[in-house]
C-alpha cells in the first residue's frame, strides 16, 4: 500500500520548517540590526529628537550650549585689569607714593576752573537724591515687565556701594583738596553716580530704540559727575578714578546677568 504524503503546514505538522515572518516590529533580527539580537527600538516609531540635532560633547548635556572661550577670557581680563587699577592707586594713596603726589598738583590746579554754577551742577548729579531716583525708575519699569534676576542684581550691586566705601574712607584717610578733614577716597559721590547710572543703563538698553544710547549717557553722566568734584575742589582726581575702578567690578554681575537674560529671550521658541 502506497502512503500519501501528508500536506506541509497542517495544524499537527512538527516538521522542521521554518516559521514564516510575520510582518510587524515584533521580529528582533531585522535588516541592518546590530549586535547579535537586541533589536532598534527606534525603527518602529519615529524618534522625537532628530539625531542631527542633539548637540552633544565630553562634558556638555545634550542641546546645551558649551561655554564661550572668547567671553570667558575678556570677563576675566575686565576683572583683572579692573582689580590691578584699583588695588595700585589705592596703595599709592595709602603709602604717600608718587602718583598720590602727582594727583594733589594736578588737583590744585584744576580746582575753580569753569564756571562755579555749571561744575556745582556737575558735581551734585553724584548726589543721592538725583542718583538714586534715577535707579529706582529703571528698577520699577523692569519689575513692571516682569523682570527679577537683573533688577535685584543691581539693586545689591548699589547696595554694596556705601559697604565698600565708608570702609576704605575711614582706612586711607585722605585729607580733601580745600579741609584737612579726612576721609576722601574713594569718592562716594563718584561712586554713586557710576553704579547707579550705569545699572539704569544696563537695565534700560533692552527696552530702548537705540540700545547703544544707554551706555553712553550712562558715562557721560559719570564723567561729568567727575569734573564737577575735581574741578568744585570736592576731590582729588585719583579719588575719583579709584571709585570708577572699584564700580567697574560691581556692574560686572549686572551686565552679565542682563547678558543672560538677551540670551535666554533669544533661544526661546516663538509659537
Amino acid at each position: 500500500m502506497r502512503e500519501t504524503p501528508r500536506p506541509q503546514g497542517t495544524a499537527g505538522d512538527a516538521g522542521p520548517e521554518l516559521p514564516q515572518r510575520r510582518p510587524g516590529c515584533a521580529f528582533a533580527h531585522t535588516t541592518g540590526a546590530s549586535g547579535s539580537g537586541t533589536p532598534h527600538r527606534s525603527v518602529c516609531r519615529p524618534p522625537h529628537t532628530p539625531r542631527g540635532a542633539r548637540q552633544t560633547g565630553p562634558s556638555v548635556r545634550p542641546g546645551t550650549t558649551p561655554p564661550v572661550p572668547g567671553r570667558t577670557a575678556l570677563l576675566f581680563s575686565a576683572v583683572s585689569g579692573l582689580s590691578a587699577l584699583f588695588a595700585l592707586t589705592t596703595w599709592q594713596i595709602a603709602a604717600d607714593g608718587p602718583l598720590r603726589a602727582l594727583d594733589e598738583r594736578t588737583g590744585r590746579f584744576l580746582v575753580g576752573h569753569g564756571p562755579r554754577w555749571l561744575t556745582e551742577f556737575l558735581a551734585d548729579l553724584g548726589n543721592m537724591q538725583v542718583a538714586l531716583p534715577v535707579l529706582g525708575c529703571a528698577l520699577f519699569w523692569c519689575l513692571l515687565r516682569g523682570e527679577r534676576r537683573a533688577p535685584v542684581t543691581a539693586a545689591l550691586a548699589m547696595a554694596a556701594v556705601p559697604l565698600l566705601v565708608v570702609p576704605l574712607k575711614d582706612w586711607i584717610a585722605r585729607p580733601g583738596p580745600l579741609t584737612e578733614a579726612t576721609g576722601y577716597y574713594p569718592s562716594g559721590h563718584a561712586a554713586t553716580a557710576a553704579v547707579a547710572y550705569g545699572a539704569a543703563a544696563l537695565l534700560l538698553a533692552p527696552y530702548a530704540r537705540r540700545a547703544w544710547m544707554m551706555p553712553v549717557a550712562a558715562v557721560l553722566l559719570t564723567a561729568a559727575t567727575g569734573i564737577g568734584l575735581v574741578l568744585r575742589g570736592y576731590h582729588w582726581p585719583l579719588d575719583v578714578l579709584g571709585s570708577w575702578f572699584l564700580c567697574g567690578l560691581l556692574l560686572i554681575p549686572p551686565a552679565l546677568s542682563r547678558r543672560s537674560r538677551r540670551r535666554s529671550s533669544s533661544r526661546t521658541p516663538s509659537c
